[in-house]
């Protein structure tokens, strides 16, 4: 490995290296491949939960490790199995579902836990089923019952990123805030939980500096991920904070950014 070569590759999934049609080009997985042939670590950092991994972990022939549920999460690729999780207390989501709901009645809370979530009743994301996608419906009461992984608020009509900032000022002393897209849920961690905090973690057990680590991404909730890398790259359809963040831009996802850039990092 040459010393200009970085250390670790840290790269969000929706919207950076799987495209609009839900897919993970053949050109994007053969430049996947390079990262761990050249000795190089490969981490898929995602706000996804683990139980939506197993495609992807397939698609990537089960490379690397994948940070999952903004950061609560750290899943091995390899084995499909869950090597640490940083959880939400019950206390801790009943007190932020309270006072949330004091600023909006109309939000709807989901819990997400390392396997599974539940669901309020008339929790509803339009064009998903909540059941369908693993979840199941519990009353506010159980709601809130037990430790989870993420804490999610939906509101049928409001902007992400506008909730979002309201939101931050009323629970942030309480759990980390964050959104993946403009009519998407709220997505809380943990306080301090965030991509950058897990993939932190990851490279000090690896003795990897921050300057070795170059890392893509689309969403603000990519951001700490972002502005903690050495090297950061925001993808031609990412969201304008992001861009304004990055220290570099790639093309777009549908045009296999990451593989342009990591086909000259790794050739």
């Amino acid at each position: 490995m040459s010393d200009l070569t970085p250390r670790l590759i840290a790269t969000d999934l929706d919207g950076t290296i799987v495209r609009s049609d839900g897919t993970v080009s053949d050109r994007t997985l053969a430049a996947l491949a390079r990262v761990e042939r050249s000795g190089s670590m490969l981490v898929m950092v995602t706000g996804r939960p683990p139980r939506w991994m197993r495609d992807i972990a397939a698609a990537v022939d089960h490379r690397g490790v994948a940070i999952c549920a903004n950061g609560a999460v750290v899943y091995d690729l390899h084995t499909e199995t869950v090597v640490r999780a940083h959880m939400i207390e019950p206390e801790v989501i009943a007190e932020t579902v309270r006072r949330l709901r004091e600023i909006d009645p109309e939000l709807r809370f989901a819990v997400e836990y390392p396997s599974g979530f539940v669901f309020e009743a008339r929790y509803n994301l339009g064009r998903w089923d909540a059941e369908a996608l693993g979840g199941r419906p519990v009353d506010g009461e159980t709601l809130v019952s037990r430790s989870g992984t993420k804490l999610l608020a939906f509101h049928p009509d409001a902007d992400s990123g506008v909730l979002a900032e309201k939101a931050a000022a009323a629970v942030g002393e309480l759990v980390t805030v964050t959104h993946s897209s403009g009519r998407g849920p709220l997505e809380m961690s943990a306080h301090g939980v965030t991509k950058a905090s897990a993939l932190a973690r990851l490279c000090a057990e690896h003795d990897i500096a921050a300057s070795a680590v170059v890392a893509f991404g689309d969403m603000p909730n990519d951001l700490p991920m972002l502005t903690w890398a050495g090297t950061s790259y925001g993808m031609g359809n990412a969201h304008p904070d992001v861009l304004a963040a990055v220290t570099h831009k790639a093309a777009r996802n549908d045009d296999d950014g990451v593989a342009q850039v990591l086909e000259k990092l790794f050739p």
